[in-house]
């Protein structure tokens, strides 16, 4: 599947994805305005056009991508995995994914809420499964 910036300086191509999840944590959400909607490819993403890719350390453990043209959010790469998390809306046919989890659930303000059915983790869970 491929998935563009606004202004299609960089393309990224993922395989075997179908899941996406919300990530309701302060930092996601400072990031876009709002829950991240992520898809996790582990790795397996190839980047067309990485001379504009721009990277900010946004931990120890992670970076966040952007296309330095547009401005278009690309990717969240977790380092000690090499797992990239891609937005949803960076794939125009998104009618294929399954909405499969909420992390950081416990950080949601209560101004929004999605009504799906979906697993939930707070963000101890997080911690605890990922490592911290």
């Amino acid at each position: 599947m491929k998935g563009t910036c606004l202004c299609e300086s960089v393309v990224i191509e993922a395989s075997d994805v179908s899941d996406f999840e919300a990530c309701h944590c302060g930092m996601c959400r400072r990031w876009g305005g709002g829950p991240f909607l992520g898809v996790h490819c582990k790795g397996n993403i190839v980047i067309s056009g990485e001379e504009f890719v721009g990277r900010y350390a946004s931990s120890e453990w992670a970076a966040r991508g952007f296309c330095s043209q547009c401005g278009t959010h690309l990717f969240y790469h977790l380092k000690p995995t090499d797992e990239y998390v891609l937005p949803l809306g960076l794939f125009q046919d998104a009618g294929e994914f399954m909405f499969k989890q909420q992390i950081f659930i416990d950080k949601k303000p209560d101004y929004y809420a999605f009504a799906n059915s979906t697993e939930t983790l707070t963000e101890q869970q997080v911690f605890a499964q990922y490592g911290e």
